[in-house]
């Protein structure tokens, strides 16, 4: 029996990140989460405004022709591999444009605008405070 490890892999990545770094790295990035994530919001909805509409993934099964392989016994009850055609299924993510409407986006904006700059002198601090306590060595 052979086991599907990919959701295991993909699972335990952030881990393996988490795990990488230097000790003032990993601080940083502990103590900077909130205020990287308001940024990459910020980010994504001026770029909304920017283009005047914003962009959602979905994913859809589609259908395509492959090789499948079956295990048949000859004769003599020997295993053969028997390699023929055959459809498959597979998941495939389709990007796709959403309206926006503009004045519900410039109020984001500005209420993430508001908030990264709440949490500029929290993650500040914190990064000195990191690099004072890991000091490293070039």
């Amino acid at each position: 029996m052979r086991r599907n490890t990919a959701p295991w892999a993909i699972l335990s990545l952030p881990l393996l990140i988490a795990a990488c770094g230097t000790p003032q790295e990993r601080c940083i990035s502990r103590n900077t989460d909130e205020y990287r994530t308001v940024s990459a919001l910020l980010a994504e909805v001026e770029g909304n405004i920017a283009r005047g509409y914003a962009w959602e993934e979905r994913q859809v099964v589609r259908t395509r022709f492959g090789q499948c392989r079956d295990i048949r016994r000859d004769k003599d009850g020997k295993a053969v591999t028997v390699t023929r055609g055959c459809w498959r299924d597979y998941v495939d993510e389709e990007r796709y444009r959403v309206p926006i409407d503009p004045l519900v986006e410039t109020r984001k904006r500005d209420n993430l605008a508001a908030r990264k700059a709440a949490l500029a002198q929290g993650a500040a601090s914190a990064v000195r405070a990191c690099r004072a306590a890991f000091p490293e060595e070039t």
